[in-house]
């Protein structure tokens, strides 16, 4: 079988060639995304592998079915940027990899919770060029807060368990509620409106849908605690970016931490320190003080790395064999 590659780093080539000596595999890895110019270049492939930010259209997946391509693995848990219909027309299989490390995301946003709260990194800055004032720096207790924790999937019953931790009260919202765990933790789950106007801290861990798109927006964002901390390490587009920005502006919420953005896809994970953002929405989330921004790196850890890796290609491996695709994604 012969895989490529498409949107790879350093981090991944490692992972991938580590794991892959025990599936000896073909791979080719591209640092282009896959996209309507680039999807010729899976020619003489069987499989393309493909991260969040690819474009996995109904074009694309013309292209793919022309050069014969079978496959299309996600070395990654969403699903939203691959026209899943399409695939399924062109007889194409889709499999990702529903959870690799939730422990990894969930400690991120705990660690963009910590460090905005506490002003961890304008103390830094400060601390490097020898300014040790404290003015500026109050942060608050997170013990005795409401945490609001929206989708509990793996990921979010870690991050709800982790909160608790600190004392705090936890909240949740998911259309499949799991009353049995959350009654075992002494968590209780609220509806949309009551998460929204309940948390000190509101946390989203579900994947994009309709439903989702933009559920933070004016009118919810205008129903939360003035001081209140939203935190986003799941999709970009769960947030309407510029309703983010007039919130902000006008003091609707306390702050904001982003591991997505739902334009990322031009900027995140490549270098633009020497050249101007154009995108004039992320540029403006940048200059808040209480907005702390990482580029989509919640899920960059080692452990993370090597499981994405291993189920990655034991998928390829299951459709080679023919067995049950047990993380193959369908369309509704």
């Amino acid at each position: 079988m012969k895989i490529a590659f498409y949107d790879t780093h350093s981090y991944d080539k490692e992972s991938f060639a580590k794991a892959n000596e025990k599936f000896g595999y073909t791979i080719d890895f591209f640092d282009f995304k896959l996209s309507e110019r680039t999807a010729g270049a899976a020619k003489g492939f069987q499989a393309v592998c493909v991260f969040v930010n690819d474009v996995v259209n109904a074009e694309v997946i013309r292209i793919l079915k022309e050069e014969n391509v079978k496959l299309i693995i996600l070395r990654c848990a969403g699903f939203n940027n691959v026209d899943l219909k399409a695939a399924y027309d062109a007889g194409m299989k889709v499999l990702r990899v529903p959870a690799y490390s939730p422990y990894a995301v969930a400690e991120h946003a705990v660690a963009m919770l910590l460090s905005l709260t506490r002003h961890i990194p304008q103390a830094y800055l400060r601390t490097k060029t020898g300014n040790f004032t404290l003015e500026g720096l109050t942060g608050r207790d997170l013990h005795g807060l409401t945490a609001g924790v929206f989708g509990t999937g793996k990921i979010g019953r870690i991050m709800a368990e982790l909160l608790s931790g600190f004392g705090m009260d936890i909240i949740l919202y998911d259309p499949y509620p799991d009353t049995k765990w959350a009654s075992s933790k002494g968590f209780r789950y609220v509806d949309v409106p009551s998460i929204f106007r309940e948390s000190d801290v509101l946390s989203f861990h579900c994947p994009l849908t309709e439903q989702t798109r933009h559920i933070v927006n004016h009118d919810t964002m205008k129903t939360m605690k003035s001081d209140a901390i939203l935190i986003n390490t799941g999709r970009g587009a769960l947030i309407d970016s510029k309703a983010l920005v007039h919130a902000l502006k006008h003091n609707h919420i306390g702050g904001a931490a982003l591991d997505v953005y739902e334009e990322e896809s031009k900027y995140f994970f490549n270098d633009w320190s020497a050249n101007v953002i154009t995108d004039d929405v992320l540029a403006r989330l940048m200059t808040f003080p209480n907005v702390l921004i990482t580029s989509h790196q919640a899920f960059l850890t080692n452990n993370a790395l090597a499981n994405i890796a291993d189920v990655t290609l034991g998928n390829v491996k299951a459709f080679e064999n023919g067995t049950e695709l047990v993380n193959e994604v369908k369309p509704v």
